[in-house]
């Protein structure tokens, strides 16, 4: 009994016969005309035109090659420094817009330093306290930050002392705290308003004999 050949195979061997075919049509359609090459009749010297060709061609594509890469790096650059632009820019706005709502809280603890008197009051102050920690916290999150104050040594670059007190040549501490100080994203939005004093020495200390 004659057994009949997978009917894939025969499709296949087609097909790659085909492709063969085709790639040695092409090759054979390859001339030094279709190039625009002059060869001469000389095999030898034909093939030195041939090498300078290709010679020639290839340092047109390395040319052509470094073209595209400043053309890659400039565009890189370019992404590079729009995108620190528009995150300056976006900083400033928020730095504008942090700025312009100091004030608010201001009020606020203004507002929260008062002793109620009364239930209502009370109630009152539970509701500007419950609003205030709201805006505190949505500030906090785009980067505001408290300046520290009470019993920190003082520091001109984020305190601004208003009132001196006392008297001696110690370390300078701060005492009091008029208006609290704000910092946005580490840089220094408004210096905190304080009292100063010199630092005292322990009055257990005993003078050397």
């Amino acid at each position: 009994m004659k057994t009949e050949p997978e009917p894939n195979l025969p499709m296949i061997e087609i097909v790659e016969g085909e492709l063969v075919e085709e790639e040695l049509e092409k090759a054979e359609a390859v001339t030094a005309e279709s190039l625009g090459l002059d060869l001469p009749e000389d095999p030898a010297e034909a093939l030195q035109v041939v090498l300078e060709s290709l010679a020639e061609t290839r340092l047109d594509a390395d040319r052509y090659l470094d073209d595209l890469r400043r053309v890659a790096a400039d565009f890189e650059n370019y992404r590079k420094r729009t995108q620190r632009e528009m995150a300056v820019m976006v900083e400033r706005a928020s730095e504008r817009v942090v700025k312009q709502l100091l004030p608010v809280l201001d009020s606020f603890e203004a507002a929260l330093s008062v002793e109620p008197k009364t239930e209502s009051e009370e109630k009152l102050l539970v509701g500007i306290r419950n609003t205030y920690d709201l805006l505190l916290d949505v500030l906090v999150k785009e980067g505001l930050e408290p300046i520290e104050t009470w019993d920190e040594p003082f520091d001109p670059t984020i305190h601004e002392a208003v009132v001196t007190s006392g008297e001696g040549e110690g370390m300078l501490r701060v005492t009091q705290d008029f208006r609290r100080g704000y910092k946005l994203h580490g840089k220094v939005l408004r210096a905190a308003l304080v009292g100063v004093a010199p630092e005292q020495p322990p009055t257990d200390q005993r003078p050397d004999e």
